[in-house]
């Protein structure tokens, strides 16, 4: 049966879905349309994981094999801390830079016949007509935000502040660097993308970011001293902010955790960081967008009425995300709690950042927590205590605060 679908938003969960519902039928009718011109995308590059590459190739072998072509990898994971490092070796992953992602989405789309429209902006009280409207308009999306009551939308701003940056320095490995200031610590997170270069995102506590003058700075102050509080690890290279073409300067931000009591009305629904956000330092965020993607192409796929489709994609989803939303908010917790790690030795301190998503450890003494991790990597009875008190954590949260979900 020949279906009219309109995406608004094309940025990598739009493109996706568009390609995986024509897929299924070339017959149905798929617009997507992008508000910016073609290849003004922001940022540097995405992070994913082995898992989402083996999905990719699942539901659409010919746009995975592009973009594991254009990926870079990593198995190791370095922390700098002040003149310390240390290195370990961890699980395979990629990064891939997001004008390249988008590249080869929307050339994989339009070979299937989907037509995508750039700077065509669609204004929420004049959707496009289809039989389904698809909101993947990222997190300010202007689709959910003219119907916020009905969703339920809330918003939760963090502590931290944070700015996303690139670099010409390509990063041989997944890179955190803490510095310490006469105003307390600053860090950041780099990982390549390609030849060309790596991102890297900084973040400090609000008090640092004031007591540096980075309030007050404007781009290309700000980008001088970053660089000299990171020369050590930039190796000379400089920074860069958004890329030309895209508009606004780079900018620190608090990170926004977005939920929705639920992600569709009528013929409406959400899509990736219009329906839910995860904080920046999992590296989940496309991850979860084209994972999104493939669960409402599988909902549309089966024989039931729109509203069942849709009911179907939002359950499944959540019931994934829940252990996804809960390793972020306790990984930015970490971060918000530095001074609580930082003074560990550092093979200590780069174990507890590779556990940071973990529920028991803000409320053990971290040296305590180091030594029962390791204890438990000797006993099974240890990892499953460990892993029965982190559970009962975790529900404990989430009962006191029921709204901490997508």
């Amino acid at each position: 049966m020949n279906v009219k679908v309109a995406c608004v938003g094309g940025g990598p969960a739009g493109l996706y879905l568009s390609i995986l519902l024509k897929r299924q039928d070339p017959s149905h009718d798929i617009t997507v349309h992008e508000r910016s011109p073609e290849g003004s995308t922001y940022g540097w590059g995405v992070t994913y994981w082995r898992g989402l590459l083996d999905r990719l190739h699942e539901h659409d072998p010919h746009s995975a094999r592009a973009v594991e072509e254009h990926s870079v990898r990593w198995r190791d994971g370095v922390a700098h801390v002040g003149d310390r490092a240390v290195r370990h070796r961890g699980d395979e992953g990629f990064g891939i830079g997001r004008h390249r992602l988008l590249e080869i989405l929307a050339a994989r789309a339009r070979s299937l016949g989907v037509r995508l429209e750039h700077e065509h902006e669609i204004t929420a009280d004049r959707l496009p007509e289809a039989d389904l409207v698809v909101a993947a308009d990222g997190v300010g999306s202007a689709v959910r935000t003219r119907h916020a009551g009905h969703f339920g939308t809330e918003v939760r701003a963090g502590r931290n502040h944070y700015i996303w940056l690139g670099t010409t320095k390509v990063f041989d490995a997944f890179t955190f660097a803490f510095t310490e200031t006469e105003h307390g610590w600053i860090w950041a997170y780099g990982y390549g993308y390609g030849p060309e270069g790596s991102t890297c995102v900084v973040e400090c506590a609000p008090e640092t970011w004031t007591g540096l003058g980075l309030d007050r700075a404007d781009e290309a102050e700000g980008l001088t001293l970053l660089e000299k509080l990171f020369t050590d690890v930039l190796g000379g290279h400089p920074l860069t902010g958004r890329r030309s073409g895209y508009g606004a300067n780079a900018s620190w931000l608090t990170f926004r955790t977005l939920t929705n009591r639920t992600w569709s009305r009528d013929n409406l629904v959400l899509l990736g960081d219009a329906a839910h956000t995860t904080h920046y330092s999992i590296g989940a965020g496309t991850t979860l967008a084209l994972e999104d993607a493939m669960a409402l192409a599988t909902a549309l796929r089966e024989p039931a009425t729109l509203q069942d489709a849709l009911a179907r994609y939002e359950r499944e989803r959540r019931a994934a995300l829940l252990p996804v939303q809960s390793a972020a908010r306790y990984s930015a917790r970490w971060y918000e709690n530095l001074p609580r790690y930082i003074g560990l030795p550092p093979q200590e301190m780069f174990a507890l950042l590779g556990q940071r998503h973990s529920p028991l450890l803000p409320y053990v003494p971290p040296r305590l927590y180091y030594r029962i991790d390791r204890a438990a990597g000797q006993s099974q009875a240890l990892r499953r205590l460990k892993r029965t008190l982190g559970s009962r954590i975790a529900r404990t949260v989430q009962a006191r605060n029921p709204t901490a979900r997508g």
